[in-house]
């Protein structure tokens, strides 16, 4: 995690966002509990919803931290025709929004998908994904590409001599370069990944089948919606709160890598494997990882256009207000990003990534009751859940700008003093266009999440404010899988337009 020795640029714009940031974990959990006059039961169940919410988180980051390494080593030494394409799929899983893949994956591997019908043919039983594993599936699916793209760019971070310096002497590349490479990489994009399914709610929703697949932030939807017990919801997510937060803290000492890197089309140039076998085994790791992603993808795009000429009534109208919750949502999330890369600081960091370890009901929830006495719960849940979204996003995006900023200021900072260009003129002069790659990527990568987040809209919003998570999810409680389908391909087109639109207008910057 990029972090800087001390605090450099405006400081009350970073303050605030740090005491936002932190009075957003804290202030919401509190109010529960003062609602429901102390802390709530916590039982066998809640037990084991804590003992699967690490299980699948554990295992969920470590399948695809595993499987990314060989991918990215890949992708790092081979030229190829296409090459630039793959890059580019990998990145669209991790904005699909998550009910799209899980409409893609129902169409592969549901109970009537094309792997099941196959094995039928073969006589063989069929798969079930629904259940633990079928949540670890998911996750996998939706996390691989970005570890991908996490850990290719430690390779990318080798400078080139040694790689010349290696093959001159003929030293093992893997053990004097690979090895400590990734041992210095892995852990933080475990780390970022294990937070990411930590706080999971849409897949373990959809997926998990059963008391078994129960995460905590399923728990504390039970305990918001059926149970009304915010006393035990507010204990449950304190708990996750704390996990996440010292999660968060060990992350804060690793070297976290970038997501999607600064420049992930760069080949290292390598003078080891050109041997058939090390080409026949990259191509293999390829062919198996693009299969795995393109598969689902494909399967919404068809199983989608049937039903794309007989939308389910309120789809424009959902669709307007997924667009102007993940607008708010993604000027709030660059808005906080830059206050804290402009303050830079390890406690900026900190706080920045702080939002990956938070319980998006309990935060619904205790923001609903804070703001009681200003609305009613269904007048704030569009405004609520924008916010939650911005947060959400907070993380990604502050360590796509923060690095870059570092770099803006290392490169452009005596030259700017000498000038006398400084504070707000340098901020419009030199920064801001400077930083136009990655505030687009950022901005894009905010906006594609928040349209596909289902959280605090499924507690609290009315049918007539539904958005395209919240409608896609009565289709599927209504076992209308067609209709679903097709909305799942007007959400993942909705999510693809606003990320290129937003990278677009990025890679029109100076440095482009």
């Amino acid at each position: 995690m990029p972090a800087e020795a001390a605090p450099a640029g405006p400081h009350w714009p970073g303050r605030a966002a740090i005491a936002l940031v932190l009075t957003a974990v804290l202030s919401p959990p509190l109010a529960l509990l003062w609602r429901a006059g102390g802390a709530g039961g916590f039982g066998a169940g809640d037990l084991e919803a804590l003992r699967f919410t690490l299980w699948q988180a554990f295992l969920s980051a470590a399948i695809s931290v595993t499987l990314a390494v060989p991918v990215a080593r890949a992708l790092a030494r081979r030229r190829f025709r296409g090459r630039g394409a793959v890059i580019a799929l990998l990145g669209a899983p991790f904005i699909l929004p998550v009910l799209a893949a899980v409409i893609g994956l129902l169409a592969v591997l549901g109970r009537n998908g094309v792997l099941n019908q196959a094995i039928a043919l073969a006589g063989l039983p069929r798969l079930s994904i629904y259940g633990p594993w079928g949540v670890v599936l998911a996750h996998v699916f939706l996390n691989l590409p970005l570890a991908v793209r996490m850990i290719l760019t430690g390779w990318q971070a080798i400078p080139d001599d040694r790689f010349r310096l290696a093959a001159s002497l003929g030293a093992p590349v893997g053990r004097i370069l690979e090895r400590p490479m990734l041992r210095a990489v892995v852990p933080g994009a475990f780390l970022v990944i294990f937070l990411v399914c930590l706080t999971s709610f849409t897949v373990a929703l959809t997926l998990g089948g059963g008391p078994r697949a129960s995460t905590l932030e399923l728990a504390i939807y039970q305990a918001l919606r059926f149970d009304f017990a915010p006393g035990r919801a507010a204990v449950l997510g304190l708990m996750q709160v704390a996990l996440g937060a010292g999660f968060v803290l060990v992350a804060g000492r690793l070297a976290v890598a970038q997501a999607p890197g600064p420049d992930p089309g760069r080949i290292v140039p390598r003078w080891d494997g050109r041997g058939w076998g090390a080409r026949a085994a990259d191509a293999a790791v390829l062919g198996a990882v693009l299969l795995f992603l393109v598969l689902p993808l494909l399967a919404v795009v068809l199983r989608g256009i049937p039903g794309l000429t007989d939308l389910p009534a309120g789809t424009g109208a959902a669709a307007g207000r997924t667009l102007l919750v993940a607008l708010a949502a993604t000027a709030m999330a660059m808005a906080l990003a830059m206050a804290l890369a402009l303050h830079g600081g390890r406690i900026a960091m900190i706080a920045g990534t702080l939002p990956m370890a938070l319980s998006g009901m309990v935060l619904g929830a205790g923001l609903m009751l804070l703001l009681l006495p200003v609305a009613a719960p269904a007048q704030m849940a569009l405004p609520v859940t924008a916010a939650l979204n911005a947060l959400a996003a907070l993380p990604f995006a502050l360590h796509l700008i923060a690095p870059e900023l570092a770099r803006i200021r290392r490169d452009y900072g005596r030259l700017a003093d000498t000038l006398g260009v400084t504070g707000a003129a340098r901020l419009r002069i030199v920064i801001l266009p400077l930083l136009r790659r990655p505030l687009g990527l950022a901005a894009g990568l905010a906006a594609a999440l928040s349209v596909g987040d289902l959280g605090v809209i499924a507690l609290f919003a009315t049918p007539d404010q539904a958005t395209l998570p919240l409608l896609m999810v009565g289709l599927m409680g209504a076992y209308r899988i067609d209709a679903a389908a097709a909305l799942a391909l007007v959400l993942a087109g909705v999510a693809f337009g606003l990320f290129l639109i937003f990278d677009l207008w990025g890679r029109h910057g100076p440095d482009s």
